[in-house]
This record gives structure tokens, sequence and C-alpha cells, in this order.
């Protein structure tokens, strides 16, 4: 018995035939790696597709890296300023009670704030570290190196490494 004809025109073609065009996926890298073949830093749409994405690429990494010092200069400024604030208070005994209330409520905030900005900060770094890419890893360092240059005056060099 034939039966060649019961699919009754079943097999159609719903026109998803994509050939052989490159479908853009990311790679995920478990070990270190120079390739930049499919390399996608953090997010799908942040794409290295060729020499001058990867080196734009790179430099807004040291960019970005570089920042991070900087936000924690901000963050040290900062305290050091709410402390002499809160001294100001306490030697001259200014405004009275409610008023260095107040100002410690907005100093404990704004520090709050700025620590949750470095903690999201570094936790971006160590996934742009976590591509296992040499070139971003470089770049990471770099930045770091960078960043220390011009707003690490007022830190130690041996400031233990962490995500945050």
């Amino acid at each position: 018995m034939d039966h060649s004809m019961h699919h009754m025109g079943m097999d159609m073609d719903h026109g998803h035939d994509h050939g052989d065009m490159d479908m853009g996926q990311c790679s995920m890298n478990m070990l270190f790696t120079w390739s930049t073949k499919n390399l996608c830093i953090v997010f799908p749409q942040w794409r290295v597709t060729g020499t001058l994405s990867l080196l734009i690429s790179l430099l807004l990494i040291v960019l970005l890296t570089a920042g991070y010092e900087g936000v924690r200069q901000l963050t040290r400024r900062f305290e050091v300023a709410h402390a002499k604030r809160l001294s100001a208070y306490t030697t001259a005994a200014v405004g009275g009670r409610d008023s260095r209330k107040s100002v410690e409520q907005r100093g404990k905030i704004t520090m709050a704030s700025l620590y949750a900005v470095q903690v999201f900060y570094s936790f971006f770094i160590m996934l742009l570290f976590m591509t296992y890419n040499g070139f971003v890893m470089l770049a990471v360092a770099v930045g770091a190196f960078v960043g220390y240059l011009v707003f690490g005056d007022d830190t130690s060099a041996s400031k233990t490494v962490a995500c945050h």
C-alpha cells in the first residue's frame, strides 16, 4: 500500500527559513579566552562586531572602571564633610537637637545611597570581568589604574579588593 500521499499537504512552509544567516548568538565562555567572536559584554545589545566596536567597548570599560574610583572618592569626601557638619553641631550646639538629628538622618540616607551605588557599580564591574575575555579583563585593570591615578589621592593602594 502506497502511503506517500497520506500527509495531505501537512508540510507547510511558514516562511521561517533563515538559511545560513548568523542569528547573533552571544558566546558564553567559562574559560579564559582572547576571542572576540560573538562577544557580548553584559547585555546582548552590547555586542562586539569588529575591531572598531571592540576598541570603543574597551575604552568604555576603562572609563566605567575609572568612574568607580570616582564614586568611591565622592563617598569618602561626603563622609568627611558630613562628620565635620555633625561635629559643628556638637561643639557649637547650633540649631538645637532636632536640626542635628535631621542633618544626621539626611547624611545617613545620602551615605546609604552612595553605598548602594558602589555595590551596584562593583557588581557590574564583576560581570564585565566574568566575560572571561582577556581584552575586557585588561580594560578593567587599566580602568582601575587610571581611576586610582585620577581619584586615589586620599586612599591607600593596599585596599583589599572585593566585589563590594
